[in-house]
């Protein structure tokens, strides 16, 4: 089994069973338990493979925090990209662990995309991992992020029917109307026919009359048969209570959901604000 492993600087070929001549090794690769016994026998941290996939990048992708840790206590490189951009902190979203993502920015893993094709925060709401965005967003993640071919994390939150993630975003400041080019979170989720996020957009002010590029609005993307025409049909101009609440959330910008609850109003009027 051959691999390429970078030492100050330079690739250099690197074969298991050339330098440490035992089975250990490549166990450390299959099992993430092992891994520390490898660097009892002097086995490189920042190994990589052909694809430059590293250790690192192995333990976050299995969600492994006690193996990152460990890799990242002995010098990983926390920002190691492999040959698809991926890097440790998208690996660890794609697996869902918050524990990962939480080690790997305390260690100084850069919460923006290296590549338009792996962008950790797009990935964790596309999955559905709340704890992961709330670590992301807290680290100066962009939450506004427009990817060409994704759209903003919010819009993939909706496409792919992830309530959660999706109020975390809207509690966090996202751009309730940015989707993916013209396509509307509201257009995406008119499609699906989500009644619960169909709500929970308009609640924070998404606008029911944006044409997509096919000149459509949300409405008339909804079903047929589909009770969600109704709400759509009768939803008109915001009220101007909505409007100051919103107006007032625009002010807080990103981290409302922190900002708001630490303001010293009665609490009705904070449960107002933050839509509960």
């Amino acid at each position: 089994m051959g691999f390429e492993v970078v030492k100050e600087g330079k690739k250099q070929p690197y074969s298991l069973g050339e330098e440490h001549g035992n089975l250990l090794q490549y166990s450390c690769l299959e099992n993430p338990m092992d891994r520390r016994a490898c660097w009892i026998t002097g086995w490189p941290v920042n190994l990589i493979t052909a694809d430059r996939v590293s250790p690192l990048h192995e333990a976050c992708l299995g969600g492994h925090p006690s193996c990152a840790n460990m890799l990242l206590r002995h010098g990983a490189q926390v920002n190691g990209v492999t040959v698809d951009w991926h890097t440790p902190l998208f690996n660890a979203c794609v697996s869902g662990s918050h524990e990962c993502v939480n080690l790997l920015l305390q260690y100084g893993a850069s919460p923006y995309a290296v590549s338009d094709l792996a962008s950790p925060i797009h990935e964790a709401a596309k999955r559905g991992h709340v704890e992961c965005i709330e670590s992301l967003v807290a680290h100066g993640a962009d939450i506004d992020q427009n990817i060409s071919h994704l759209g903003t994390p919010l819009y993939l939150a909706c496409e792919n029917l992830q309530v959660a993630c999706a109020r975390k975003l809207l509690e966090s400041g996202v751009n309730v109307n940015q989707g993916r080019g013209l396509d509307s979170p509201l257009h995406a989720v008119a499609r699906a026919s989500s009644g619960e996020l169909v709500s929970l957009l308009l609640d924070f002010g998404a606008d029911t009359q944006a044409r997509n590029a096919e000149g459509k609005r949300p409405l008339e993307l909804v079903p047929p048969e589909s009770p969600l025409r109704q709400l759509l049909q009768r939803e008109g101009p915001s009220s101007l209570m909505q409007l100051c609440r919103l107006r007032i959330r625009k002010c807080f910008g990103i981290q409302q959901h922190h900002k708001i609850t630490g303001l010293s109003l009665p609490e009705e009027l904070k449960r107002f604000l933050l839509h509960i």
